[in-house]
């Protein structure tokens, strides 16, 4: 558009000094602008030429330049929209990838704390149920021990009656009659009130 109205400024300029000429002619005073219609012709068709040949061979390699750098600025300006709008939508991404990296960060640290609690509990259980079962186990081991001291002991006890028995009776007492004296002072032992059961 600058080139065009340059041109018509400057086609209008000469038109006008034509004229002044002209006019001038008239007077018979030689001025810058003074001549006939020949030079005034030849010199808009000069013009034109000119305009012509700045137009093909250094406006429109201009103009051309100047559309192509407009369009890579365009261009450039669009991807730079594009990239832009992408890095946003990474880092939104991201930032959800992240939060969720939070998220189940959180979740498994509260699993484990939570199976950690869950295995204390159970260490906990377990050892108070060893316990019970040593308590338990020792204290059938003391009863047994018991039983079998108060075994022997009602052994030895019901030997020493039958030698005393035997030995007050003067006579040899028959297995049964062994028997029946065990049974027997074993009751009393039981009866006794320092015995224990």
């Amino acid at each position: 558009m600058l080139i065009d109205n340059t041109g018509i400024s400057l086609a209008l300029l000469i038109c006008a000094s034509n004229v002044n000429a002209a006019l001038g002619a008239e007077e018979n005073s030689v001025t810058l602008f003074s001549g006939d219609l020949f030079i005034a012709i030849s010199t808009l068709l000069i013009f034109f030429v000119v305009v012509i040949v700045l137009g093909k061979f250094a406006w429109g390699p201009m103009l051309r330049g100047l559309q192509k750098r407009e369009n890579f600025i365009r261009e450039s300006l669009e991807s730079a929209q594009r990239d832009r709008e992408a890095a946003e939508a990474r880092l939104a991404e991201y930032e959800k990838k992240l939060e969720n990296a939070y998220d189940d960060a959180s979740a498994i640290v509260d699993a484990s704390r939570c199976e950690g609690d869950n295995v204390r509990r159970q260490i906990e259980a377990d050892a108070r149920d060893d316990a019970r079962k040593m308590i338990e186990r020792a204290k059938r081991e003391i009863t047994n021990a018991r039983d079998e001291a108060l075994g022997e002991l009602y052994n030895r006890a019901s030997h020493l009656v039958m030698e005393m028995a035997g030995s007050v009776l003067k006579r040899q007492l028959t297995p049964e009659d062994h028997e029946k004296l065990i049974r027997q002072a074993l009751r009393e032992l039981r009866k006794e009130p320092g015995s224990q059961n």
